[in-house]
């Protein structure tokens, strides 16, 4: 093997020093909180076949290949057949070729092999080297996991694999932040027989379990299930600078990567806190900015959704169930971390934590902006999801069964009657409020957001 990879795969040396020196797993140990994600019981096995993991940057695709590497070991899998590559180290298509044909030609086995292949859109060309090398026969007895950061990338270049992905019934995942029930499960604030209890839609949760559910949710608005973030908070109940620049750094970073201008970047992030929640198109976006064309906006805030960073929620057309293009969208971070360390980046301070995230938590309309975008942002890891603009805007419309389902928040202590003019419309609808008591408002089923949130990511 190439000695450049030698030191992500130590177990070829040893298996049984490689949960203690592999270098993310060290990390992974000193952590207060260490997370399990439930994607590692639906990597493949026993199957051949070409996967995908795909994910925003600094979220932890690397240190789930390696507890994925770790487990298979465990379970009695040859270390030989087991390699991990890292596409920082690998120029072009042509070298992954000869890496590849170098470590199947030694292969002494006809077991299954295992090839983790992270990051693979720094190395150009990428898609031409894998779809020679199974043109070749030479992945039939592998399984491929492939993991990137460009979401748009990916999914393109899979287009021109068909039949070449293996038998499996799923093959491309997405690992996102923690979800607000992940989060709340790894933090042990709560029990665990406490969460059944949230869960369970039967039951009414008494003042003191309600009253520790929201409050980790406060928790949530500020760390946004972003692991660094979370042991952070754990550790000093804070969120360290240092933490805000990781995050914010590699959106930077990946788009200079892409020839992007970081004076535009910042003017367009800013342009989306600015508004942010509100409806926006890009002529409007641009006229507010240096950019000339709202092409040039439309490609930037594309990017940004491609890397998982922001997520465009377009309107919905009612009858067609699909997003009304020439409708107003609006553009929110995937993450309230996300959000955090963007205005770290855009007003600069010493402390980001105690100068703008405690702050922007603790003013009313900040706080109901990004518990909104939150929501949202919870709702289309499952669903497509849109929302609605008619008499009135209804927050969240996703579509399941065929159906739509309108969702509105209202995360204020008083609803005036014209804000439920438009959701009154539609017998399937809900409000999730800050009540912290299921009940009714006008035969509108409420329930306290939270709450709704905990039971959205358990479904």
């Amino acid at each position: 093997m190439d000695i450049r990879f030698l030191p992500h795969n130590i177990h070829l040396e040893d298996p049984g020093l490689f949960s203690s020196r592999d270098p993310n797993l060290q990390h992974l140990r000193k952590q207060l909180l260490i997370h399990r994600s439930e994607l590692l019981d639906l990597l493949p096995r026993h199957n051949p076949g070409i996967y995908t993991i795909s994910g925003g940057r600094q979220i932890g695709k690397t240190t789930l290949l390696k507890q994925w590497m770790n487990e298979l070991l465990e379970s009695g899998v040859a270390p030989e057949c087991i390699i991990y590559f890292t596409g920082e180290l690998i120029d072009d298509h042509h070298s992954l070729v000869r890496l590849f044909t170098d470590i199947l030609n030694e292969r002494q086995t006809a077991d299954l092999s295992y090839i983790l292949l992270d990051e693979v859109t720094y190395i150009k060309d990428w898609d031409k080297g894998i779809k020679y090398l199974a043109d070749a026969g030479m992945l039939e007895n592998v399984a491929l996991l492939i993991t990137g950061s460009d979401l748009v990338i990916i999914k393109e270049a899979l287009m021109y694999f068909p039949g070449r992905r293996g038998t499996a019934d799923t093959v491309d995942f997405h690992l996102y932040p923690l979800s607000f029930l992940e989060a709340v499960s790894l933090n042990g604030q709560i029990a665990a027989d406490e969460i059944e209890r949230l869960i369970s839609s039967d039951i009414e949760p008494d003042d003191l379990l309600i009253n520790k559910l929201y409050d980790e949710f406060d928790s949530y608005l500020a760390h946004g299930g972003f692991l660094t973030a979370m042991n952070d908070m754990a550790m000093r109940r804070s969120i360290l600078p240092a933490t805000f620049s990781t995050y914010n750094d590699w959106i930077r970073g990946d788009m200079l990567k892409r020839h992007k201008q970081e004076h535009y970047l910042r003017e367009i992030l800013g342009a989306i806190v600015k508004r942010y929640g509100s409806q926006v198109t890009w002529n409007a976006l641009s006229r507010d900015l240096s950019i000339d064309h709202p092409h040039t906006v439309s490609d930037y805030v594309s990017l940004l959704e491609s890397m998982d960073a922001v997520f465009i929620q377009p309107a919905l057309l009612e009858d067609k169930l699909a997003a009304a293009p020439k409708k107003a969208r609006k553009l929110i971070f995937s993450d309230p971390f996300i959000f955090h360390a963007v205005r770290a980046w855009l007003n600069p301070c010493q402390d980001p934590f105690d100068q703008q995230v405690v702050p922007a938590l603790n003013n009313s309309d900040w706080a109901a902006r990004l518990t909104e975008a939150c929501v949202v942002t919870h709702y289309r890891r499952k669903f497509p999801t849109y929302y609605i603009k008619a008499e009135g805007e209804i927050d969240i419309a996703y579509i399941d069964k065929n159906r739509f389902w309108p969702v509105e928040i209202k995360w204020t202590k008083q609803l005036r009657p014209k804000e439920l003019k438009q959701i009154s419309k539609y017998p399937n609808s809900l409000i999730l409020t800050r009540s912290k008591q299921i009940g009714k408002i006008r035969d509108i089923p409420t329930m306290p957001l939270p709450l709704a949130l905990l039971r959205l990511c358990s479904s």
